[in-house]
């Protein structure tokens, strides 16, 4: 693992042309262009604070932060999934003529994502000032809990685009399976309203501990759960030593496939 990380520093150049070829090409010939980055959470906002707050009345005081919140959290994984899928074979050309470690492909999708998400940021910050919802001493904890997403989110892009270039359907497999983990994942509802019989069970998706863990630190102004957080750590590890196993195995012809 180690080893790998080195190589992948030594790399680092071409990380970075990658990451910015990402957000150019994500935008490239729209009128906004990169406002959409901004643009984006907003209209997403708008759409299921109408759909939730009025037609389903989530009662929930300043339930439009607390959305925001959980939207621009979870697009950082659909985006990187969802885009990180195709990575590979969009990039059949570097693939088949130059070596590099191939782990930068879904790697560069996920850092890309990750900008995007620190930009959302900026319409954060002001939402919590107007609210009157101040940060208390949890919010130490989000370069960590966001390290940790990270992780989580890249294992994850690592799988689906590595096994996209033998089963190409697994781009519209997982088009279906992300829409499902929302509807799964407390983003526009809030945990007390899940059934106590089915608590136990929602508690074992981590992207409840992830989206959780951001409430507690941007809306709740608590402390994330420690135990929650000890979970996100262990199944974050756990599928990052299956996608490096997985990744390696099926990097060796990627050049054959695509």
């Amino acid at each position: 693992m180690l080893k790998k990380i080195k190589e992948i520093m030594a790399y680092r150049q071409m990380l970075e042309s990658l990451v910015l070829t990402d957000l150019r090409t994500r935008y490239k010939g729209s009128f906004f262009g990169f406002l959409w980055t901004l643009l984006n959470p907003l209209l997403m906002l708008m759409i299921y604070s109408l759909v939730f707050k009025y037609v389903m009345r989530v009662q929930l005081e300043n339930y439009t932060t607390y959305l925001f919140i959980g939207l621009i959290v979870w697009t950082l994984l659909s985006q990187s999934i969802l885009s990180g899928a195709g990575a590979i074979i969009r990039n059949s050309g570097l693939v088949k003529k130059i070596y590099f470690p191939r782990e930068i492909l879904p790697l560069s999708v996920v850092l890309g994502g990750a900008v995007n998400f620190l930009f959302s940021l900026l319409i954060l910050i002001p939402m919590l000032i107007i609210n009157n919802i101040s940060l208390g001493i949890s919010i130490l904890l989000f370069p960590g809990i966001l390290l940790i997403y990270l992780l989580f989110v890249l294992s994850i892009t690592m799988i689906v685009s590595s096994i996209n270039v033998y089963f190409r359907d697994m781009e519209h497999i997982s088009n279906i399976l992300v829409m499902a983990w929302f509807y799964i994942t407390p983003i526009v509802y809030t945990t007390d309203m899940i059934p106590d019989s089915l608590q136990s069970v929602f508690n074992l998706n981590p992207m409840k501990v992830v989206i959780s863990s951001f409430h507690d630190m941007f809306f709740f102004n608590k402390l994330p759960n420690t135990g929650d957080l000890i979970y996100l750590i262990c199944v974050t590890i756990l599928l990052l030593i299956i996608s490096s196993f997985l990744f390696k195995k099926l990097s060796r012809k990627f050049a054959e496939e695509i």
